[in-house]
């Protein structure tokens, strides 16, 4: 099976280096759009993209891929107009973020280049420009829905508009409230992996290769495989201490070793681009050991007699003072729905709960506390206590305006949303040259584009 899927992207990889390598003065115009045109071959390269991300092979896709391109164009146009812009770092950032994809995709750097043709340095300047464009005409839709907002009047018109039989069913939610007791580690029983660390560290500056050392004994499973590289990333991506080491170095200069919350390690600065850098390090995690996951479950055990014995105190106080969850800690301890975190729900399908907390609170009563009890964290496979709280409970049943108020507003917002800018890209397609090649006029999406303005035709007589 792995064979097979190496063929695959090998066969995609050349498909789109292939789209790139071919000289533009030959290639064919798909669709000019004002002062702007689309090749054939751009369609083609992000068809290979679509292939390469798991999309199943389908031609109509293309007829997307066009009408997408359209709508970019005119919105990077009116972008220039409204002096909307994207620094270069974003976009340099943007551009490492997909390369590194397709790096991991292709098996590593050189066998990317083998398949290109090229350097990766060559291949990002090439579809540099393509991002750029992208990135900007995301930020022109942003400004022109920024000020669309929904009044309970536009809810309840949204909602009576749906037809009874088009209502969606919502399964049981819940909201569940978490106090987090974490493990710690004893600095003498943490002594041996900050050892460990610092050995690794002086074999990298007698001489060993740090990349081959990373994929031997860093325990970072997400960079160890490409030996510790972490990318081009800003401040806000890592935890401040390591941010610390990340931007006061040089390039090719060494960290020595550091603590975060996720073990021990060091780090090499490969390059810095502005607020961006580029780093690689080595992660040693100290293992739990039953000691700490004992000292962790006396903690759980004592907050929770505060909890049944005095009345004055509440749960999301508690959660505040006392959980190592740093996520739910300052939300009352509630947990949200990690598949709608923008809108900072509390209310969770139980089908998306930890299987390990489904169970748990299956048996609990609304209002209801249980007992501290231990956890397998999904994210880590770290052990922890938690001590869970039953705050609300939804069968399932059909939506109402009563019970789904939040979830019918986000409909609502994102169908204003969508009207907006379907108003918008007409206004301008009636005002702005657009040639569509005869391939592509047999997209069902595509009509209606086709467009030559009153203006465009005056020129075109005068000339």
């Amino acid at each position: 099976m792995r064979k097979i899927g190496s063929a695959l992207i090998l066969s995609l990889v050349l498909t789109i280096s292939f789209a790139y390598a071919q000289p533009r003065t030959i290639d064919k115009i798909a669709a000019v759009v004002g002062s702007s045109i689309v090749l054939k071959s751009d369609i083609e390269l992000r068809y290979g993209n679509y292939l390469i991300s798991g999309g199943q092979p389908n031609e109509s896709i293309k007829c997307d891929i066009l009408q997408s391109f359209i709508t970019q164009k005119l919105l990077a146009q009116q972008a220039v107009i409204d002096s909307v812009t994207v620094k270069d770092d974003e976009v340099d950032n943007e551009v490492d973020r997909r390369m590194r994809s397709m790096i991991t995709r292709a098996g590593g750097q050189d066998k990317l280049e083998g398949f290109l043709g090229k350097s990766t340095i060559q291949y990002k300047d090439e579809i540099r420009d393509d991002i750029k464009e992208s990135m900007v005409a995301q930020r022109m839709r942003g400004k022109i829905t920024e000020k669309v907002s929904v009044t309970p009047l536009d809810v309840e018109s949204y909602f009576k508009k749906v037809t009874k039989d088009s209502l969606p069913t919502y399964n049981k939610e819940v909201e569940v409230g978490e106090i987090v007791f974490q493990p710690k580690l004893t600095r003498e029983e943490k002594e041996a992996y900050r050892q460990k660390a610092e050995e690794l560290l002086a074999r990298v500056k007698k001489g060993e290769d740090f990349g081959n050392l990373a994929r031997l004994y860093s325990n970072d499973g997400g960079t160890a495989p490409d030996g510790g590289d972490l990318g081009f990333a800003d401040r806000n991506t890592f935890v401040k201490e390591f941010s610390a080491w990340a931007f006061k170095l040089k390039a090719g200069e060494i960290s020595p070793v550091f603590e975060t919350d996720f073990g021990f390690h060091f780090l090499q600065v490969i390059e810095r681009r502005g607020e961006q850098v580029h780093a690689r390090h080595i992660l040693i995690v100290p293992a739990i050991t039953q000691a700490s996951l004992d000292r962790a479950k006396s903690r759980a055990d004592s907050v929770y007699l505060l909890l049944k014995k005095n009345k004055n105190v509440t749960f999301s106080l508690l959660a505040s003072l006392y959980s190592d969850d740093k996520e739910t800690k300052f939300n009352g301890g509630m947990m949200l729905n990690a598949d709608n975190v923008e809108t900072r729900t509390t209310f969770i399908p139980t089908d998306k709960l930890d299987p390990q907390i489904a169970l748990t609170i299956d048996t609990m009563k609304v209002g209801g506390i249980s007992a501290p009890r231990e956890f397998t964290e999904q994210q880590g496979g770290k052990k922890v206590y938690k001590i869970l709280y039953l705050k609300s409970e939804t069968d399932a049943h059909k939506a109402n305006l009563k019970q789904d108020y939040p979830k019918i507003k986000e409909g609502a917002q994102e169908d204003k949303l969508n009207r907006t800018i379907s108003e918008w890209f007409e206004k301008r397609r009636k005002e702005t040259f657009i040639k569509i090649d005869p391939e592509y006029l047999v997209c069902p999406q595509l009509k209606g584009w086709p467009n030559t303005p009153v203006s465009a035709q005056s020129v075109k007589s005068a000339q």
